[in-house]
This record gives structure tokens, sequence and C-alpha cells, in this order.
């Protein structure tokens, strides 16, 4: 008989689908945007709704609320809660409520960030394993006034090497890897077993003329942001990329392995790639956006290409 545990990661895997779509520009547009964007989002089909929460963005359980409020059936997934931002009870109860209040549509995600982010908030980054752990323990522990929502929060870890994929196996419903090649999501399953869920976000660009130039102009700014970062140079190190390949926004390899991008065949084949890989769910995160809209039309270009209906 599954665990309960793997109960709810079943539950999980079956209500987002294989194809969702990550947003950081949900981040930047004001509430009468917003919700036009994901109400559109939701009709095109897709499964879920994830959102990051950098550090001058929008606070992650607030967004989700409003996320959650201005949709039907769409699952909301925090993709990801920082664990600077919140202390741990906080972070508990206000998962509980937003569980309570939609039933089996939030997810909420949970991450370390890194040595950038966390000083910006005012704290001191180090130990980032050894720091989840004892979060999810206060997590398990925190108190609370109100009833339990019918059923337990769903939370995944934002996880890269090994212990904490093997974190998020033993105490969540699973893993969301960002920022990754197809050969991350095969390691990531080895490492997570066949269970718990893992979620693999996508960044595409939809480009009918592929040459250098045009795939630089919409990737740079999105390759600079994350290789200034050590967990993630840290993390494709492990797969042979060295200091040659994160300067001037990555090398032309790095950046075809991290970036999707050409017709909509192409995109599909990468998000495959990563189905075959072991994949549970990809997110497709558009880059090449149209400030306001979230990348509706190249959102609507692959939804009919990739969503079965």
């Amino acid at each position: 008989m599954p665990s309960q545990l793997g109960q709810t990661t079943a539950r999980v895997r079956d209500e987002v689908g294989r194809i969702g779509v990550w947003s950081g520009a949900l981040n930047m547009l004001p509430a009468t945007l917003a919700r036009d964007a994901v109400a559109e989002v939701e009709q095109l089909g897709y499964g879920a709704l994830w959102f990051p929460e950098p550090v001058a963005g929008k606070e992650a359980l607030t967004h989700a609320a409003l996320l959650l409020s201005w949709s039907e059936r769409i699952t909301v997934a925090a993709a990801i809660a920082n664990i600077w931002a919140r202390d741990p009870i906080a972070m508990a109860n206000g998962a509980r409520a937003l569980s309570d209040a939609y039933p089996d549509r939030f997810l909420l995600g949970l991450g370390t960030s890194n040595e950038i982010s966390v000083p910006a908030r005012g704290h001191e980054y180090g130990r980032p394993l050894s720091r989840m752990r004892s979060y999810l323990d206060a997590i398990d522990d925190a108190p609370s006034l109100a009833p339990e929502p019918a059923g337990p929060v769903r939370r995944f870890l934002a996880a890269l090497g090994p212990k904490m994929l093997a974190l998020a196996a033993e105490r969540s419903v699973g893993a969301h890897p960002y920022f990754v090649p197809v050969e991350h999501t095969a390691f990531a399953r080895d490492v997570l077993g066949p269970e718990p869920l893992l979620v693999v976000a996508q960044p595409f660009v939809v480009i009918d003329d592929v040459d250098g130039k045009a795939v630089r102009r919409h990737t740079t700014a999105h390759m600079s942001f994350y290789l200034a970062r050590n967990p993630y140079r840290q993390n494709l190190e492990r797969f042979g990329w060295t200091d040659a390949d994160f300067a001037d926004g990555g090398s032309d390899e790095l950046v075809e392995a991290i970036v999707a991008f050409g017709d909509v065949d192409a995109i599909a084949a990468r998000v495959q790639a990563h189905f075959d890989a072991g994949a549970d769910h990809v997110c497709l995160q558009p880059l090449d956006a149209d400030p306001g809209d979230l990348g509706l039309a190249q959102l609507g270009r692959l939804a009919e290409a990739l969503i079965e209906t």
C-alpha cells in the first residue's frame, strides 16, 4: 500500500498534469493585468502556474492568494517561497490558510535562495541543507489556532544537488530544479527515486529565424542573472561546464542546453526530452514575453502542440 506521502504525491501529479507555466513577469504586473493574464493561462489548458519570489517582488503567500482568487481550476505553486522571508510558523500557517481556502489547488515551494538574495534580506547565507532541514522540522511543529485544512499542505523543495534532492524525496512531495539542462533531469530522477514529483522549469524562445544574435537578444539577461549565483554555477559544474561557459551570458553551447529555442516543434522536442529523462511536469517559461502579457501568444502556440484536450 502506498504511503500517505506517496498518495499525496500521486494526487498532485494528476492535479498539475504534464505541462504548466512558470512566470516571473507576474511580479511586475499590476493586478488588473495579472488577473486577465492568469485567466487566459487557465483557459489555454495549462495545469499549473508557477511563480518565483524575488527580493523586490510580491510576497509569495499573498501573491498566491491573489492568483488563486483570480482563477477557478489551475493549481498555483509558489516556486519558490524563500525560507529567509518568513519564520517557519508564519510560513506554515500561511500555507495552511491557503490550503484550507483552496483545497487541492495550492503548492508550497520552499527554497534556501543564494548568496546574493539572502544578504539583500538582511541575513547571512550559509549551510543551506542544514538550514532547510531545521526549517522543515519547525514547520512540522508549528502551532496553529485555526482548524487544519481538509488535506495536508503539499510542499516541495527547490533542489539541485544530491543532498537537497534526497531531502526533497524524504520530506516533501518532490523537487523543483531550475536553470538545468536535460542531463540534470535524469540525475535528479535517479536521486529522487520513482515516487517523488519532479518538476522542471524550461525557459524557451519561439523564434522561426534562429541565429546567434537573435537568440542572444532574448537570452542574455536570463543567463547572466542566474550564472552570477553560486548554486547554479556549482550545479552546472557537476555536468562538466566550466568558467569559460559561464562568462558573457554563457557559451553558445550552455545557452542551447538551458534555453529551448526555435519553432514550436523544437520547443516540444526539448519538453519531451525532459519527460524521457524522468520529469513528471514541465513548466514553460517564455523569455521573449511582451510587457504585460506573460508571453501569452507563445504560450498559446505551445498549448496547441503540447496540451492534450
